[in-house]
C-alpha cells in the first residue's frame, strides 16, 4: 500500500472524528456558554472582538515576516508530512515551555498566555502552509489559515459547518470575504476556558499550563495537517 492511500484513510477515519454527533456533555455545555455569552453586554462584546481581531492581525503580519519561503513543489506528499511533524513537534515544545512558566506565576502570567500561545499557534500555521508549498502572503492562504485555527478550536456544530469550507476550498474561498471575528473569538474563547481558568491557580498553573498547551498544539497540528492533506487530494482530483 503506498502512502497516498495510507493518508486517505487517515483522512477518512478523521472526518468521521470531526464530524461525529455532538455528546450530550457538549451540547449541555455549549448550552451554558451561550448564557454566560449573553450576560456579556454588547459593548464588552465589541472590544473583546477587537482585540483579538487586531491581536490575531498583528500575529498574522509578524508570523509572514519570519516564515520561510514555501517550499518546492517536486516533494511528495510523504516528504511534506515529515517536515510539518518536525515543525510540530518543535512548536508543541515552546508551547508547552510557555505553558508551564505563564501558569507557575498565577493570575497575572496566567493571562500572559493568552496573546502568547495564539502567536505560536498562528507561527505554526504560517509554516504549515509554507511546508505544503502555500505563500501566506497571499489574502487567500490567510482566510485558509484562520479557518484551519477555527476548524481546531470550535463547537462540535461550528466545526462541521467550518470542516465543509475547507474540504471544498477551491470552491468556497472566492465566497469569503472576511472572517466573522465575533464567532472566530467567541468559538476559540469557549473552547479554551475552563483550561485556562485552571492554569491560573497559583502551585497547580504549570501542570495545567504545560498539559493543556501541548494537548491544544497537538489538535492543531492534527487539524493543519489533514486541512493541506485534503488540500492536496482535491487539487489532484481537478487535474
Amino acid at each position: 500500500m503506498d502512502y497516498e492511500t495510507i493518508v486517505y484513510e487517515e483522512l477518512r477515519v478523521w472526518r468521521n472524528k470531526v464530524l461525529k454527533k455532538s455528546s450530550l456533555f457538549n451540547q449541555i455545555s455549549k448550552k451554558a456558554q451561550k448564557k454566560m455569552n449573553n450576560m456579556i453586554p454588547e459593548k464588552a462584546h465589541r472590544i473583546i472582538t477587537d482585540s483579538i481581531k487586531n491581536m490575531v492581525k498583528a500575529t498574522l503580519a509578524g508570523s509572514n515576516i519570519t516564515t520561510k519561503k514555501p517550499e518546492p513543489t517536486e516533494l511528495s506528499l510523504f516528504e511534506r508530512d515529515q517536515i510539518a511533524k518536525e515543525k510540530l513537534a518543535s512548536y508543541r515544545k515552546t508551547a508547552v515551555v510557555e505553558g508551564a512558566g505563564t501558569g507557575a506565576g498565577g493570575i497575572f502570567l496566567g493571562l500572559a498566555d493568552f496573546p502568547l500561545l495564539l502567536s505560536i499557534k498562528m507561527k505554526f500555521l504560517f509554516e504549515s502552509a509554507a511546508v505544503y508549498g502555500y505563500d501566506a502572503n497571499e489574502y487567500e492562504e490567510r482566510l485558509f489559515i484562520l479557518h484551519v485555527f477555527q476548524l481546531a478550536f470550535s463547537s462540535d456544530e461550528k466545526r462541521k459547518d467550518t470542516f465543509y469550507i475547507i474540504e471544498n476550498w477551491e470552491q468556497e474561498k472566492g465566497k469569503l470575504v472576511d472572517m466573522d471575528w465575533r464567532v472566530f473569538q467567541q468559538e476559540y474563547r469557549d473552547y479554551i476556558d475552563l483550561v485556562k481558568m485552571l492554569q491560573l491557580i497559583p502551585g497547580f498553573g504549570a501542570i495545567v499550563g504545560a498539559y493543556a498547551n501541548h494537548n491544544l498544539m497537538d489538535t492543531l497540528g492534527e487539524t493543519a495537517m489533514n486541512a493541506y492533506r485534503m488540500r492536496h487530494f482535491e487539487l489532484q482530483a481537478e487535474k
